[in-house]
């Protein structure tokens, strides 16, 4: 919470609350202290606690902390430098195998997710959206056969939708399905805050378009001199590799429930990673103060980096708007179909990477320019003054020493969406950038593991990490080797160093009919100091 804003993202949670997290452990540990010497009559300094209670160890008595939770709930809280943090010698579950207190209701399906939330008297609300983001609704054809369809409570024209209302959600679908809508196409440059898709649009074209393009390179991480590395290398070695547009593709279908409540307020069940963001931006399209709306956050069903805050990928402004249209509570679900339609994508990219080889056949100068767009440059409409880290981020501060390189952007605007998802930019960025090593290692003639214990050599927590993981695999063999069972088989190995961990890790394949067959995977990773 350094924002200030209740957030979950970044893999920040442990990373960057365990200081805080520990302190409110031991401040709420405090409370129920004194709230136990009240209840025992005895002095705070007698009692100490054990799981779920407060002891008095010279008389034996014991009371749980349910007990007391309504008394030191009252109490006013000490001041955070009041406290003394354990010992980490005497940690009970820090650092120990526990088990997790969600995987059985999680497996069984009793979890409540928000696609399972009702309210009463609530409607079912199911939406087709335009083809292409930036398109309107013209006109409905068959409206009012629609209205007529069993079930079907209402039609509704939304900003590039349409939506359906009904008593079930089954309805609800069947009715917008059938609806035939003439939809209008977006004027151009009238949407200014939208990324309108072009009606021809290709992935291919745009593909070749990275590819070739030329501009402005933005350097943002530099070392020595690349230009002069490569003009005395020995061997010069390119290659230019390709990332795609990835959906979120979640296992919980988007959805969301909005109230109108007869007091003036709005409450909304939505999936989220950041409440106050959404509240406030709740606050500025309803136009009501953000004291009165309410968000329950239930437990996210799926993919982290789709609940952030997506202008046109997310259900919560049409379900509030349909709310507010019936008077009645609306619980919204998108199909896939709709989902893929508006989701926040990962970027393209071509990332053009060129490196110079010594007579030995080890890199010496590497430069790397990424002709893309980062997630949160493609959240809004103009770019910021610095680049974009999640554009670059698998590609920069790489721990291999090597002495002159130059990580660069070729900033190309996307025509799609662009938004987060696991990892940002390391879930492309580092496998490019491994396989590039690889490619240096072939043309050197070097063994791809023996090559990064070389440019390692300087970085005994990552060399001490890649012999573990070679370690664990029973000892490092490229291959191909002749397994027990007869087959054929190679290892490939790879390592990546994102928000503050450090992994490693072995596959070993085979061939079969031309595809790969996993036999074995080992990973290991190292979690921040």
């Amino acid at each position: 919470m350094d924002s200030g804003m209740r957030i979950t993202g970044g893999s920040m949670s442990v990373r960057n609350g365990y200081p805080a997290m520990r302190r409110l452990g031991a401040l709420g540990r405090e409370m129920l202290l004194q709230a136990g010497a009240q209840h025992l009559g005895v002095p705070v300094s007698e009692l100490t606690t054990q799981p779920g209670q407060v002891v008095h160890v010279a008389s034996g008595r014991t009371v749980n902390y349910g007990d007391l939770a309504h008394v030191a709930m009252d109490l006013p809280v000490p001041g955070p430098a009041s406290v003394k943090l354990r010992d980490p010698s005497q940690f009970r579950w820090i650092g120990k195998s526990v088990k997790r207190l969600d995987i059985y209701e999680k497996s069984t399906g009793k979890v409540d997710y928000a696609i399972d939330v009702r309210v009463d008297g609530m409607l079912h609300a199911a939406v087709q959206h335009a083809p292409r983001l930036g398109m309107t609704v013209g006109s409905i054809r068959n409206e009012e056969q629609v209205r007529q369809m069993k079930g079907v409570h209402s039609v509704h024209r939304l900003p590039g939708a349409v939506a359906v209302v009904a008593e079930r959600w089954w309805h609800a679908r069947r009715g917008v399905e059938a609806l035939l809508v003439n939809w209008v196409e977006a004027e151009p440059g009238a949407a200014s805050d939208i990324r309108v898709m072009p009606a021809d649009f290709s992935t291919e074209e745009f593909r070749k378009h990275l590819a070739t393009v030329s501009g402005k390179e933005e350097n943002a991480e530099t070392r020595g001199d690349v230009t002069r590395g490569l003009k005395n290398a020995h061997t010069i070695v390119e290659a230019t590799y390709f990332s795609q547009y990835v959906n979120h593709g979640q296992l919980e279908p988007p959805s969301a429930l909005a109230r109108y409540n007869p007091d003036g307020t709005l409450d909304v069940w939505l999936p989220n990673q950041a409440p106050d963001m959404f509240r406030a931006d709740m606050a500025r399209r309803t136009g009501m103060d953000a004291e009165k709306i309410t968000i329950h956050s239930p437990l996210l069903g799926g993919f982290f980096g789709r609940h952030f805050l997506y202008d046109h990928g997310s259900p919560y402004p049409q379900a509030i708007a349909l709310a507010k249209a019936t008077g009645r509570p609306i619980k919204l679900i998108w199909t896939r179909e709709e989902e893929f339609l508006r989701d926040a994508l990962r970027p393209m990219a071509a990332v053009r990477f060129r490196a110079g080889l010594d007579e030995t056949g080890r890199p010496v100068a590497l430069d790397v320019v990424s002709a893309t767009e980062g997630a949160t440059e493609g959240l809004g409409t103009k770019r910021g003054k610095d680049l974009d880290p999640t554009a670059l981020e698998g590609l920069t501060n790489k721990a291999y020493d090597i002495p002159d390189r130059r990580i660069a952007q070729l900033f190309v605007r996307n025509p799609a969406t662009l938004g987060y998802w696991r990892s940002v930019g390391n879930s492309m960025n580092d496998f490019l950038y491994e396989t590039f090593l690889d490619e240096l290692a072939d043309k050197g003639h070097q063994d791809p593991y023996e090559l990064r214990l070389h440019l390692l050599r300087d970085n005994r927590r990552l060399t001490t990490l890649l012999k573990a993981v070679a370690d664990l695999s029973g000892g490092w063999k490229r291959g191909p080797f002749t397994a027990a069972d007869g087959s054929r088989r190679a290892r490939g190995i790879g390592m990546a160093s994102p928000f503050g961990s450090e992994a490693a890790a072995i596959a070993e394949v085979s061939l079969e009919n031309g595809r790969v067959r996993v036999h074995e995977v080992w990973v290991l990773i190292f979690t921040e100091n």
